[in-house]
Formats: C-alpha cells, sequence, structure tokens
C-alpha cells in the first residue's frame, strides 16, 4: 500500500464515521480486512510512521490547548491525540506538523475536542484487522524506536497564558478569550 492509498482508507472509513472515533476504529478495520495481510501491514507502517513524526512537544502543546483543561494533557491522552490527528486526514495531519496553531483552521466546524480529539481505537484497527485475517498478531513493522523524549522544545503546559501565546489561533477557537497574566510567574 502506497501513501495515497493509506490515506484513501482513512478518508474512506473517516466519512462514514460521523466523527465517532470509535465506529471510525471500526470501520478502518471492516476496510482492512478486506485486504491482504501484507497490504494490511504496510498500512500499520505508513500510521506508525506518521504517529511518531508527530511525537513534538509543538504538537503536544497544541493538543493541551484542545484537550486539556483543568489538568495537564499526559502521555496517554497525547498517544490518542495523535491517532485522532491521522484520523482528521492528510490535509489536517500534515497541516498540523507544518503550524501546529494551523489545527484551528484545519479542523472542520463542528468538531468536538471531548468526542474528537482522542481516538486510541484507530491506533489499534491495523492489529486487529491483521488479526481478523490471519489469527496471528501484526508482526514487527521493522521502524525504528521512537526517541524518549518528544522532538523540539517543551513548553510550559501548566501555563494558560503561555499556550495562549504559542498557538493564538487554536486558544480563540476552542478557549476563547486569552488569559491574562502568566500562571507560572
Amino acid at each position: 500500500m502506497y501513501e495515497s492509498g493509506f490515506w484513501e482508507t482513512v478518508d474512506g472509513a473517516r466519512a462514514g464515521a460521523d466523527g465517532d472515533p470509535d465506529a471510525l476504529a471500526d470501520l478502518l478495520v471492516g476496510r482492512l480486512a478486506e485486504l491482504d495481510p501484507e497490504s494490511v501491514t504496510d498500512y500499520a507502517r505508513h500510521f506508525e510512521s506518521r504517529f511518531n513524526r508527530a511525537f513534538r512537544w509543538d504538537v503536544w502543546g497544541a493538543a493541551q490547548v484542545l484537550l486539556g483543561r483543568d489538568e495537564e494533557v499526559d502521555d496517554e491522552a497525547f498517544e490518542n491525540f495523535r491517532c485522532a490527528l491521522i484520523a482528521q486526514g492528510r490535509d489536517v495531519f500534515e497541516g498540523t506538523l507544518q503550524d501546529p496553531d494551523a489545527l484551528a483552521a484545519l479542523l472542520p466546524p463542528g468538531f468536538d475536542p471531548v468526542v474528537e480529539g482522542e481516538a486510541e481505537e484507530v491506533g489499534f484497527a491495523a492489529y486487529d484487522a491483521y488479526e481478523r485475517l490471519t489469527g496471528d498478531e501484526l508482526p514487527d513493522l521493522g521502524l525504528p524506536e521512537p526517541p524518549p523524549e518528544p522532538e523540539g522544545v517543551r513548553p510550559d503546559l501548566a501555563d494558560p497564558a503561555v499556550l495562549a501565546a504559542a498557538y493564538p489561533r487554536l486558544w480563540a477557537r476552542f478557549r476563547g478569550a486569552p488569559p491574562t497574566g502568566s500562571g507560572g510567574a
């Protein structure tokens, strides 16, 4: 499966999911289970490569603005956010990696961060489809291990003023007026 086939699979499943990440995961498993095991493995490589590419502090900061209200977005929530980011399709994913604050304009109208901001099951779709097809676990994908820490400089995820300044469009769309002062000072 080429990259275009990967994104076509994601887009086709997303069209039928109506914004529900669990429905999207089910649709992905169904679509992937119609393929041969090698294609499912290729899909998994594409997914994991993108998942790892989004392992960056600036993307984590965008996740904090989008998902984190009263607490810091933890490792698991950030993993689920990266799955949701991929689930939104190529334009949203690549646009976010280009400029994480652009996510404000890239997400569709009516996007609900509580429902659509995390998509853990989407990350397991290839594994589930492969097992359905073969009865076995997905083989090792042969990808390098991700680094132990995200790429880039860690923003102060606990300081709303810092986040509002770093992600003004995302903050305005999902949080409203920027906070006054700095919570970290």
